[in-house]
């Protein structure tokens, strides 16, 4: 993978958290400090329900990617959910965000995830062109809905 990606650690809080109220302001999600730093400590001390990657430099990350892990009986195990993939807008269309989605599936595969979801803007048709690009493929019975507890 010439993308080079990092498993984010303590140490790169501040990266992380720069790149995600980045994509959150992009997308309008509305989100506190607080919020945004309770979701994301605990993936980069060790957490065993998901990991953050940055993708780039390790000094100078260009974006990141949070895979969370949960339980399929469909699948037959462990599956992955692309929480949220961001690159930053500068460095956008130079594919790696493609690059990015095709090979880390490979490396989630070979730790025993069985399989990869994530989820979609049904007005965003050029991530939906990424992802079909990259293989994900929507699941017409199934539509996602979420209970916030």
């Amino acid at each position: 993978m010439s993308t080079a990606l990092h498993l984010a650690k303590p140490e790169n809080l501040d990266q992380v958290l720069t790149l995600v109220v980045a994509f959150h302001q992009e997308c309008g999600l509305s989100s506190t400090d607080d919020h945004r730093r309770a979701g994301i400590e605990p993936l980069l001390n060790g957490h065993p329900y998901g990991v953050i990657y940055l993708i780039g430099p390790a000094r100078a990350p260009i974006g990141y990617v949070v895979i969370t892990l949960g339980w399929s009986l469909e699948f037959g195990g462990m599956d992955g959910f692309v929480d949220e993939i961001y690159i930053r807008p500068p460095v956008r269309g130079r594919g790696i965000a493609t690059e990015v989605l095709l090979e880390l599936p490979k490396t989630l595969a070979a730790a025993g995830v069985k399989a990869l979801h994530l989820e979609v803007d049904r007005e965003n048709e050029t991530a939906q062109r990424l992802y079909a690009r990259t293989r994900f493929i929507p699941r017409d019975r199934y539509m996602l809905m979420t209970k916030e507890l």
